[in-house]
């Protein structure tokens, strides 16, 4: 008959791996849901306006620009991209315009790289939930190297 204590041992540790479970899935569903608002316009872009954008100009939180669009319409002034993702004056990339807006969001590799910044971080941190507080380090270790990879690929093609 096992004793009371390693009984009760034995449920805390499933219960801390309970626990820490939930924080990493908390951790993904945030990352996840941060990330959407802007990657929802690369991943789901048939059907919505394409184009190149011209940066014009940069403030402190957005850059301004030209937008000239696939086909036959004229070019559009006045339209905005985030300037976190290294819009330089006088650079040219392709874009997917924001539905009823004025913004534009990165349609190119380092574009949807960058609209999933939330997420690379979620794994990366729910890597260590995992592998510390679960103790499953293998599987942490790639959780973590997986979030560490988008960062650094988003970091060097930005």
């Amino acid at each position: 008959m096992p004793s009371t204590s390693s009984s009760s041992r034995s449920a805390l540790s499933v219960g801390r791996s309970l626990v820490m479970a939930l924080v990493a899935v908390v951790l993904l569903v945030g990352g996840g849901y941060a990330s959407w608002g802007e990657a929802q316009h690369v991943l789901l872009a048939k059907g919505r306006q394409h184009g190149e954008f011209a940066v014009t100009a940069c403030g402190d939180a957005t850059c301004a620009g030209s937008f000239d669009p696939d086909g036959p319409a004229g070019p559009e002034s006045d339209m905005t991209i985030k300037d976190s993702v290294a819009a330089r004056k006088g650079e040219r990339f392709p874009v997917v315009v924001k539905p009823g807006t004025r913004e534009v969001v990165r349609s190119d590799t380092a574009g949807s790289l960058h609209a999933w910044v939330p997420m690379g971080g979620a794994l990366l941190l729910a890597g260590l939930v995992i592998a510390g507080g679960m103790r499953l380090g293998r599987f942490g270790l790639i959780v973590s190297a997986l979030g560490a990879a988008q960062l650094l690929a988003t970091f060097l093609l930005l």
